[in-house]
């Protein structure tokens, strides 16, 4: 199976979502991962829920002796089952001294590090990019960027949502703007600064440049890009885009419409082609040489009623049975899935898009599978999200060179 990274060695520093993911995607695709975490606590996200033992509340606490982390008689995370997998976690403190010293150490060993801490602090920390080795690719992610007048203000998923421009356009057009239904700012620019740091590789390795470079990584600067035409309509015509709920501003018919079983099937027949299949699927040729619907300027005009005429007929039959009939005809039609929905699914279920994680505190999980896949193969299972600490002395022993007394001292003095 091809592991188009493997070799390479990314030190995972962030906590919660965007650093973390972004050093998740570089492990999937086959580089090692060493997660950096607190003692004691860890990345944060190893606290929240839902929690695989729900009747217990989460608690902070130190390990007992020989226990390097969550166990079976107190909460442990589903979140962080899925978004800790695939890399080998070490407790160091990198507020004290020593700690800082192996850190660097460490780094002098990696190819990439992954950081979402706002700017300055591991300037704080003396870990930063200009103290460490020029070859090291430092992914820097934060709410607003590395400098400017809102550098230095805290930043979360939603603000990144809200500030890049989403949130506005995300809900019905009479009401409160809603949030979309996971963390978008997070896990994409988490996608994007994966994809930079491997262009940085490439040119430190293969370009020739022999230096990595530090990547200016902010959440509301993903959502940003993805906004469409949004600001060259601004630009040219003064647009102000706002939101339009499940239709489209400039196509029709489209829409989530309802099913007599009370589910939801996204159509999407706004090209002529598909809007001629459509009709035929409805048994409504009619419609196609109607002036109000017979091009698709027309349609966008009287968009709210031709998506009336479709939700009408799709009221009367179960979601299968559209899907079915739109399938039948070649229109693009989905149904909208929940989470049970997905596991049942044939295709899904084929494809291996769904995949059993051997999990170190609850054993076998089912979760999402690595994205994307290389030249068919199915996805590599990456391993199980580690316990706090686990492979502290492994690593330490290893790549730092410290004796058993020494990683002994190191926990005495609360530094691992």
């Amino acid at each position: 199976m091809r592991r188009p990274l493997a070799g390479l060695r990314v030190l995972d520093v962030g906590t919660r979502i965007a650093a973390p993911f972004c050093a998740g995607i570089l492990g999937e695709q086959g580089a090692e991962v060493i997660k950096i975490e607190q003692p004691g606590t860890g990345d944060p996200l190893r606290t929240l829920g839902p929690y695989a033992n729900p009747g217990l509340e989460p608690e902070k606490r130190e390990p007992e002796e020989g226990e390097p982390g969550e166990g079976s008689d107190h909460p442990y995370s589903l979140y962080w089952a899925v978004e800790g997998r695939g890399r080998k976690s070490v407790t160091l403190d990198l507020r004290q001294s020593r700690g800082q010293e192996l850190f660097r150490q460490l780094a002098a060993q990696a190819d990439v590090l992954c950081e979402n801490f706002r700017p300055g602090t591991l300037e704080r920390w003396n870990i930063h990019p200009e103290v460490l080795p020029r070859r090291l690719v430092t992914v820097r992610i934060s709410g607003y960027g590395q400098d400017g007048p809102k550098s230095l203000l805290p930043g979360l998923d939603r603000n990144g949502v809200a500030y890049g421009g989403l949130l506005h356009l995300t809900g019905e057009s009479d009401r409160t703007p809603v949030r979309p239904g996971v963390t978008v700012a997070d896990y994409l620019t988490g996608v994007f600064a994966a994809q930079a740091a491997t262009a940085l590789l490439y040119d430190r390795d293969i370009g020739g440049s022999g230096e990595g470079g530090v990547i200016d990584a902010y959440l509301y600067g993903s959502v940003l890009r993805i906004m469409e035409w949004t600001h060259a309509a601004y630009h040219h015509l003064g647009l102000v885009r706002n939101r339009s709920g499940n239709q489209a501003d400039h196509s029709a018919p489209i829409n989530n419409y309802p099913s007599r079983d009370g589910r939801w099937v996204c159509i999407t027949a706004a090209t002529q082609a598909n809007f001629t299949r459509l009709c035929t699927a409805m048994d409504r040729p009619e419609l196609i040489e109607d002036p109000k619907f017979a091009t698709a300027s027309a349609r966008v005009a009287n968009g709210g009623e031709i998506n009336q005429i479709v939700s009408d007929w799709t009221t009367g039959l179960e979601a299968a049975d559209i899907e079915a009939r739109c399938v039948a005809h070649d229109v693009p039609a989905a149904t909208a899935y929940d989470a049970a929905d997905i596991a049942a699914d044939s295709h899904v279920i084929a494809r291996g898009d769904l995949v059993a994680i051997d999990d170190p505190v609850i054993g076998l999980l089912n979760q999402q599978a690595p994205y994307p896949r290389f030249d068919g193969q199915p996805p590599p299972v990456p391993a199980g999200a580690p316990r706090l600490g686990q492979h502290t002395d492994e690593v330490l022993t290893e790549l730092c060179n410290l004796t058993a007394d020494e990683l002994a001292s190191l926990r005495a003095d609360g530094i691992t």
